[in-house]
């Protein structure tokens, strides 16, 4: 049996490209987005209740794994390289490529009669089709003695996070229009958001992402500490 799903919505994020995205939700709570809804879904009546839930499940399409080939096992950062089975990974290469996140809702704007939801503790690349929204309910979703399986506790901290003299004049610059933009570079970085080949690859310490858009350009060093060097207006593709 085939069913065709249509999305009711659009995220627009602070993350433009894959890369930087954080590899869960709520890991980087500075990282902000909204999602926009497509008619009829964006009228009020929708909506009502939902101001009284601190967080949503987002439903959504991978929409940039489309065209990827399923495999049955992947490779998720925690395992350093070894397969896993598809199933018992959040790998964004699915059989039917659909993926869901937990974000926190900060607020519900109505503007000209219809509803915006915006949030924050994004992972999700702008333009990502939504499929549903749900309230996350406490009292069923969260259970306190799970086993998280290999992911059972929250990544620790890989790099230590220092920015260039340059770099601090330059995020100050933006302070008024991204007050928490020192605080999203940062936990971003901690993580470290190269892939496991690319780290240990000793020419490719310095690397770059988009957010807004900005350009931040960042080097890894003694691969303990990365510095951001750069954080300046997008001018184009990056090489």
């Amino acid at each position: 049996m085939t069913h065709t799903i249509e999305p009711i919505g659009t995220v627009h994020s602070c993350f433009k490209e894959l890369f930087g995205i954080p590899r869960q939700p709520g890991l980087v709570q500075a990282a902000r987005g909204w999602i926009e809804f497509h008619p009829p879904y964006d009228r009020p009546e929708a909506f009502a209740g939902l101001e009284g839930f601190s967080h949503l499940w987002i439903t959504f399409l991978f929409h940039r794994s489309l065209d990827n080939e399923t495999s049955l096992t992947v490779r998720p950062p925690r395992k350093e390289g070894k397969r896993m089975g598809v199933f018992a990974t959040r790998a964004p290469n699915r059989p039917n490529q659909i993926g869901q996140s937990v974000v926190e809702l900060e607020r519900i704007e109505e503007r000209e009669g219809k509803i915006t939801l915006h949030v924050k503790g994004l992972d999700l690349v702008e333009g990502t089709p939504i499929i549903d929204i749900k309230p996350y309910v406490p009292y069923v979703d969260a259970v306190p003695d799970a086993n998280g399986g290999f992911a059972h506790e929250a990544p620790a901290q890989r790099l230590q996070v220092n920015f260039s003299d340059k770099a601090n004049q330059q995020v100050d610059e933006y302070k008024a229009q991204y007050p928490e933009l020192r605080q999203l570079i940062s936990d971003i970085l901690q993580y470290d958001p190269r892939p496991i080949y690319v780290r240990k690859l000793a020419n490719k310490k310095r690397f770059g992402f988009f957010l807004y858009e900005l350009d931040v350009r960042a080097e890894v060093i003694d691969d303990a500490q990365v510095v951001v060097n750069d954080v300046i207006k997008r001018c184009g593709e990056r090489l």
